[in-house]
């Protein structure tokens, strides 16, 4: 069923040379890399403990994971600057949203309880099985959260340090700060939304689940970090308006048909790629839009296969099954498509890719930028994983 919905769905220093695109994500990562060996060396000098801390935090960190916002950041920055401009500078900053992301990404699971990512076990899982392994007092689940949020605190400080190490002037520094904040309160706003969604479905709509997609992910995911990169750039030849205009139409659009993606991955992926369950989604009734979509399409009796109890468990229509067995997930799932709210999301997403693009039509950028993102627009959007 899965398959078939979505099938049609079209420690290494810096490097010293010039970094081309296809080496990007190696450049990062060696960069993290070096930086979390200096923290955690440094953590483990005060307490063995700390230092254990502070290797599960960086194998989290560098546990995979499509690296999109150093990559959209990396192609803002380069869509202004001289061709042969080196990388190397910039790299600092690049890489610290991958740390912002680690940061949303241990306290987005912690708020779902989900418990995978990226094909492991999540934080929180991670230490409650090291508190229940080394037989302490207490409740492991308790202390598998609280280590987690501290996981997430510390990428989030361990992001500021690694983007003051940015060998740009003082000015330009600021500039990127001033992007880097907004984008961080964007984020934080918009995973309240998801939160409060949760408790109060019914007050929801198709358009506030995509105020929730552009400030939970799209600003995060593609339309900061390009700015982000525009920002880094400094003093530029082009035109810094026109530029910024077309950076934020592109990241809004794309931003948004990453996250319709992410929701259909959250009921039709196959676990196998996405590294994490399919249905959790519909075990909590977080109200996405491709869950609005189908309540707004359902027939009668389609509405009442979706609708939730206030325990906000599934109401069979036959009085078996259930929202958390896998039948109940599947037959929800199947009732979902038959409201056409597939294909309905499927066509927001090509809307959006579209979008995206037409911007960048007459953007004063690089052609090579302008090439890479509109690439970009149709990976990140019509992937599966």
């Amino acid at each position: 069923m899965a398959n078939d919905i979505l099938e049609g769905s079209p420690r290494i220093g810096i490097p010293r040379q010039t970094v081309l695109a296809d080496g990007l994500t190696t450049a990062v990562e060696g960069t993290l890399a070096e930086f979390l060996s200096g923290q955690t060396a440094a953590l483990d000098d005060l307490d063995p403990a700390l230092g254990r801390f502070a290797r599960t935090t960086r194998d989290l960190v560098l546990a995979g994971g499509k690296r999109l916002r150093p990559t959209f950041a990396y192609w803002g920055w380069r869509g202004v600057v001289a061709a042969r401009e080196p990388v190397e500078p910039v790299l600092p900053a690049l890489a610290a949203l991958e740390l912002m992301h680690t940061f949303a990404l241990v306290h987005d699971d912690v708020m779902d309880d989900s418990a995978t990512r990226r094909g492991g076990p999540t934080a929180h899982r991670i230490f409650a099985a090291q508190h229940s392994n080394a037989g302490r007092r207490g409740d492991p689940d308790r202390f598998g959260t609280t280590s987690a949020i501290l996981v997430g605190d510390l990428c989030l400080v361990w992001a500021d340090q690694l983007l003051a190490r940015a060998a740009v002037s003082t000015a330009t520094l600021f500039a990127v700060r001033a992007c880097y904040d907004r984008m961080r309160i964007e984020a934080v706003a918009g995973q309240y939304l998801d939160v409060l969604g949760e408790t109060e479905p019914g007050a929801w709509s198709v358009d506030r689940a995509l105020l929730v997609a552009r400030h939970k992910t799209a600003s995060y995911t593609v339309q900061r970090p390009l700015q982000f990169g525009l920002a880094l750039a400094g003093p530029a030849e082009a035109d810094v308006a026109a530029v910024d205009e077309a950076y934020n139409r592109y990241g809004i659009a794309v931003g948004e048909a990453f996250q319709l993606r992410d929701d259909l991955l959250g009921v039709y992926g196959d676990p196998v790629l996405t590294g994490k369950p399919a249905g959790d989604d519909l075990l909590t009734g977080k109200p996405t839009t491709l869950l609005m979509l189908a309540h707004q399409l359902a027939s009668p009796a389609q509405r009442a296969e979706l609708a939730l109890n206030p325990a906000g468990a599934v109401i069979p229509a036959d009085g078996s099954g259930g929202l958390n067995s896998p039948a109940g997930l599947a037959r929800r799932a199947e009732v979902i498509a038959e409201t056409g709210a597939v294909a309905r999301v499927e066509a927001l997403i090509q809307q959006r890719v579209a979008e995206g693009i037409e911007a960048l039509a007459g953007a004063p950028i690089h052609d090579d930028a302008r090439e890479a993102l509109t690439s970009l627009a149709a990976s990140a959007s019509h992937r599966r994983a």
